[in-house]
This record gives C-alpha cells, sequence and structure tokens, in this order.
C-alpha cells in the first residue's frame, strides 16, 4: 500500500495505492522444486500469471519483480513502482476479511 506521507499509514482511507508483485516462474519453479511444496507443484502448473485472478488483466506486465537468490538463500525482488503522490486518496473498503 502505498500512502502520500509517512503520518498517513494508520489511516487506511488515506492510501493512494494498492497493489501486489509477481514472482517469475522460474524462481517459482525452483521454489515448488523444494522439499514441502510437493503437493502443490500440481496446482501451480495449472495456474499463470494471465490465469490468476489478480494478474489475468494484464498478464502481471506491470507487477513481474526481478528477482536474485535462491530457494536456499531466499529471494530478493526488485520492482520499480510509478506513483503519482499528488493523486487524491479515494478511500473505499478494505477486501473482505480483511483488517482496517
Amino acid at each position: 500500500m502505498v500512502y502520500p506521507g509517512l503520518d498517513d499509514v494508520t489511516d487506511y482511507d488515506k492510501r493512494l495505492s494498492t497493489s501486489q508483485l509477481a514472482l517469475p516462474k522460474k524462481a517459482c519453479d525452483a521454489v515448488f522444486a523444494t522439499t514441502g511444496y510437493e503437493a502443490s507443484v500440481d496446482n501451480l502448473a495449472q495456474l499463470t500469471l494471465k490465469t490468476d485472478n489478480v494478474f489475468g488483466d494484464d498478464g502481471g506486465v506491470h507487477q513481474l519483480a526481478d528477482t536474485t537468490g535462491s530457494p536456499g538463500a531466499g529471494y530478493t525482488a526488485t520492482l520499480t513502482v510509478p506513483i503519482d503522490t499528488s493523486t487524491e486518496p479515494t478511500g473505499g473498503q478494505p477486501p473482505s476479511g480483511a483488517p482496517r
């Protein structure tokens, strides 16, 4: 979530933008090949960024992070996101069940 300033981060209605980042398939495949993910490999194989309910509208093109690292060492994800902080907050409601 992006807020106009540090003093605004405790007021959900002042958020300017909310997003998620997507991870490259290569990183996902590496993680899902490790012990503990065996039961989820089939689920991963059925999903792409184009079929995902969050990223499907643009295939994740604007949320796809660059990654470095490995499953054993951990990953660093980098994503440059331009934000217009002069945007007027629109408020709204958090997703169902989300803390407010």
